[in-house]
């Protein structure tokens, strides 16, 4: 009975916790209302780096040309791509003025090095605002330069916006990654809005070649494969110089993996960068993440052994109905309504999956950029 005493303090503790993030992080993004932002019409270098990706570019191109926008470049980076990445670039350069080409070929200090390519992109890059996106992702909207743009001041340098994953129905996997996504870009807006961001993606992610530049690129982490976006970010953002951006004209969308190892593969490339945080911000996800588990695991040994049950449950309930109404609005939000109902089963896989994620990355080390 001491144990089980021990175990129920513990999840009244774990419960408190969840509930404390709830309200201070995640709920005042929640309730955040998108400022409506006036225009600049700033110079805009856009940078798409592929590898590989000849089709994707064919369909998912046009999008960024057609933008709503006077004042905007195109950088398109062939990082090294044996396929008809190329050609397909040059085939758009032709027809397009605004469109610059950097063919990458790897050298032997940075074979497949992704963030050697995006450096040699940014220093080609005519602005000095950059709005970078990937080969197979697309605008939701004409309006994306404008909106993702706008947040751009003398103040804020660095702009972190939503990459979406495109919906494919009666797809377990896809909510999955769907709620996988959101969960994350809550985490990265929350702690955002709170003053202390901590990563971006590089799917919708602007900041400036001057905020390059002073960090010395990609340079203290480069020997890292990954993290070209979340580690440069956690590197150079402060609650000074960084702005959200979650109009719904704002998000990109992009194609999800359709197979589960697939996706587990690209998961443990993301997640592999986490360690190279800073120390506060490794805390703050630690926290979140073992609370999380904590709370299932102490709560289905209360409920099996009926100890202080009717305290548990209620206890299990108030932490369900704030994760509800915080995640639900979040997710209406970045328009993910969708994944509501299944909110505490997704929760459950997504802990098992990255558990399973962080011991396979202690075995291995995951490969990276194609």
């Amino acid at each position: 009975m001491v144990f089980l005493d021990v175990v129920f303090y513990a999840f009244t503790v774990v419960v408190f916790i969840q509930v404390i993030f709830y309200i201070f992080f995640f709920g005042k993004f929640a309730f955040l209302k998108s400022i409506k932002k006036r225009h600049k019409n700033i110079e805009i270098s856009v940078i798409v780096c592929a590898k590989n990706e000849a089709e994707n570019l064919r369909h998912f191109l046009p999008s960024i040309i057609s933008q709503d926008y006077q004042n905007f470049e195109i950088v398109l980076i062939n990082d090294a791509s044996h396929d008809d990445t190329l050609e397909v670039m040059e085939a758009f350069s032709e027809r397009h003025s605004n469109i610059k080409i950097v063919n990458v070929k790897n050298t032997e200090a940075f074979w497949g090095n992704k963030k050697y390519a995006l450096t040699l992109g940014i220093k080609a890059s005519k602005y000095n605002h950059l709005l970078f996106t990937d080969a197979d992702c697309k605008p939701v909207s004409k309006y994306w330069i404008k909106e993702m743009s706008s947040h751009f001041s003398t103040e804020k340098s660095i702009v972190l916006g939503y990459g979406a994953y495109s919906k494919i129905k009666k797809s377990l996997l896809n909510k999955l990654i769907r709620f996988e996504t959101l969960t994350t870009a809550i985490h990265y807006f929350s702690f955002a809005n709170q003053g202390l961001p901590y990563m971006g993606v590089g799917r919708n992610l602007a900041y400036t070649k001057d905020e390059f530049f002073k960090a010395n690129g990609f340079i203290s982490h480069i020997k890292v494969r990954s993290g070209d976006d979340d580690l440069f970010i956690n590197q150079i953002a402060s609650k000074t110089n960084t702005a959200i951006c979650f109009s719904n004209e704002s998000f990109t969308e992009s194609v999800p993996e359709t197979i589960f190892k697939d996706w587990f593969n690209q998961k443990r490339r993301h997640i592999s960068t986490a360690k190279h945080y800073k120390l506060k911000h490794k805390i703050l996800l630690a926290t979140i993440y073992i609370t999380s588990l904590l709370f299932w695991l102490l709560a289905f040994l209360l409920l099996v052994t009926l100890h202080y049950w009717p305290i548990v449950v209620t206890f299990f309930f108030i932490k369900l109905i704030f994760q509800y109404v915080i995640i639900g609005t979040s997710a209406k939000k970045l328009n993910e309504k969708d994944l509501l109902f299944l909110i505490p089963f997704l929760e459950i896989f997504l802990i098992i999956f990255q558990f399973a994620i962080f011991i396979n990355n202690l075995v291995s080390k995951p490969n990276h950029w194609k």
